[in-house]
C-alpha cells in the first residue's frame, strides 16, 4: 500500500517562501546530514574529543565542533543566493556572493560537550534578509533583530534526526529518513501549552543568580505546599537545542538567566545564534521569549557574539519570571 509523505522539498514547496531561503534550507540540511553520519560513527569517524584550540567564545572547541562549522560553512558560501556567513565559532563573518539575498548565522554544534559522552546535540540556524546587495557582506549586515529573520531551525541530533523549522507561518517538525535520504514531515503546527510543571535551569549557578530568578526557584522548588500550589519538575540536558526540543514536544520553561559568575557576561547564550532563532522557534509555537523583561526578537543586536540572558517557553511562566524581575526595577 502506497502511503504518501511529505518530504521538506514538498513543505517548502507548499509554503511562501522565497527561491533563495528554499534553496538556503537545502543546503543547511544537506550539511547537517553528513552531520548527522558523522556522529553515528562515533569515534569511529575520529570525531570525538578536543583539538586544542579555543572559539571566539573562549570555549575549548571539539574535534567535531571544527567538522560541522566546516562542512556548514563551505556549504552555504557556495550558495548562490548566501551574501554572507557567520558562525559561533569563528571571529568575523564570511562573505559569499555579493548578490545573494539572505545572510546566515549558525551554531554547528550546540551542546558540543555532550558530544563525548554519546548524548544530544544540534546545529541551530537563522536567515536573515540581505539589505546591501552588491557590495561585499560584513559583520555590521547582521545586525539586525530578530523580528528580521526570514526563517530559523535546528537540527537534533538525537535517536534520530529531527529538523524543527520556521519561516513565520508556524512550527513544523521533520525527522530524516536514512533510506530515503530525506527530511519527512512528522508534525505541523507544533504549540506550547501556556502553563506547565517543568523547567530547566542550571541549578549549580544558584549563587550567582539575581534575587527574582532565586525566588523563581526557590518557589518551584517549595512545590505544592508553596505559593506556587503546585509540584515542579527540574530537567536540564546542557544543550539548548535539546531542552528548547523537549518543550516543544510537552511543554516546559528553559532559561539561562543573568548571574554575576562573569562580569563580563550578561548571559551565557548568544543572541545572533542561538537566542534569536530559538525565540523565533518558541513565538511562532505560541510561546514567549525575554531575557527576563524585554523581548529577545526587539533586542538591537550591537555584536554577532552578544550573549544574552534568556527565559523561553510556556507563556504563563515566561510572564511571572518577567513579573518578578519587573518587581526588583
Amino acid at each position: 500500500m502506497f502511503i504518501h509523505v511529505t518530504t521538506l522539498t514538498d513543505y517548502l514547496a507548499e509554503h511562501h517562501t522565497t527561491p533563495a531561503v528554499k534553496s538556503v534550507i537545502a543546503t543547511i540540511t544537506h550539511a547537517c546530514e553528513e552531520i548527522s553520519e558523522l556522529l553515528k560513527r562515533g569515534a569511529l569517524a575520529d570525531i570525538l574529543g578536543e583539538v586544542g584550540n579555543q572559539n571566539v567564545q573562549g570555549e575549548e572547541q571539539k574535534k567535531l565542533d571544527v567538522i560541522a562549522n566546516d562542512l556548514l560553512l563551505n556549504a552555504l558560501t557556495t550558495n548562490k543566493y548566501c551574501a554572507g556567513v557567520a558562525s559561533e565559532e569563528l571571529d568575523n563573518s564570511t562573505p559569499a556572493n555579493p548578490n545573494g539575498e539572505v545572510l546566515v548565522l549558525f551554531d554547528p554544534l550546540d551542546g558540543s560537550s555532550n558530544i563525548d559522552i554519546n548524548m544530544a546535540v544540534g546545529t541551530i540556524f537563522s536567515i536573515l534578509p540581505y539589505k546591501n546587495q552588491g557590495v561585499t557582506a560584513t559583520d555590521n549586515d547582521f545586525l539586525q533583530k530578530g523580528t528580521e529573520q526570514l526563517a530559523s531551525g535546528y537540527v537534533l541530533y538525537g535517536t534520530s534526526t529531527i529538523l524543527t523549522l520556521t519561516t513565520g507561518e508556524g512550527v513544523v517538525m521533520f525527522t530524516y529518513d536514512p533510506n530515503l535520504h530525506q527530511f519527512i514531515l512528522i508534525q505541523e503546527d507544533v504549540k506550547i501549552s501556556p502553563d506547565t510543571k517543568e523547567y530547566a535551569i542550571n541549578a549549580s549557578n544558584y549563587r550567582y543568580w539575581l534575587p527574582p530568578m532565586q525566588r523563581y526557584i526557590d518557589e518551584c522548588n517549595a512545590g505544592e505546599t508553596g505559593v506556587r500550589g503546585k509540584d515542579f519538575n527540574m530537567r536540564w540536558i546542557a544543550a539548548m537545542v535539546g531542552d528548547v526540543h523537549r518543550i516543544l514536544i510537552r511543554g516546559g520553561i528553559f532559561t539561562y538567566p543573568f548571574d554575576t559568575k562573569f562580569a563580563n557576561k550578561a548571559g551565557k547564550l548568544r543572541l545572533m545564534y542561538e537566542a534569536n532563532p530559538m525565540s523565533f522557534i518558541i513565538e511562532q509555537a505560541g510561546g514567549e521569549s525575554t531575557d527576563a523583561v524585554n523581548r529577545i526578537l526587539d533586542i538591537e543586536p550591537t555584536n554577532i557574539h552578544q550573549r544574552v540572558p534568556v527565559v523561553l517557553g510556556a507563556k504563563n511562566e515566561v510572564e511571572y519570571v518577567k513579573k518578578l524581575h519587573e518587581e526588583m526595577q
